[in-house]
């Protein structure tokens, strides 16, 4: 299994769209067992989800993200996780333990938003 989490500075990045990496987990047996942090190239509609199922990704765990996103991913096959916060490895770590804290319902309202409107405190 691979887990990616939108990343930023070791952290959950806040607004999908606008995420310039995702660091990629693989997991055996419920434990990480490498990471990888990768930049995709190009950021038109429907380019990062794609991304990630190139890179074997079938969990998302983010920040925010929009309407369009949620649809781009659900049509790569990838389960997501949106409205997390904090640590990216941290929120592996509770999703493999179950117990991530996350918001199914956190929605960006677009792109020309504030960025702290994508911030799930």
């Amino acid at each position: 299994m691979i887990i990616a989490t939108a990343y930023e500075n070791g952290n959950i990045a806040q607004h999908f769209g606008h995420t310039d990496a995702f660091k990629f987990y693989n997991v055996e047996d419920h434990k990480i067992v490498s990471s990888e942090v990768k930049q995709p190239i190009g950021y038109a509609h429907g380019t990062l989800p794609t991304f990630l199922k190139e890179n074997g990704a079938t969990t998302l765990i983010c920040g925010g993200l929009g309407d369009a996103a949620r649809v781009y991913i659900a049509e790569n096959g990838i389960d997501l996780y949106p409205g997390a916060v904090g640590d990216s490895d941290k929120a592996v770590e509770s999703f493999l333990a179950d117990n991530l804290d996350y918001n199914p319902d956190f929605h960006c309202s677009g792109h020309e938003h504030d960025e702290d409107e994508c911030t799930n405190k």
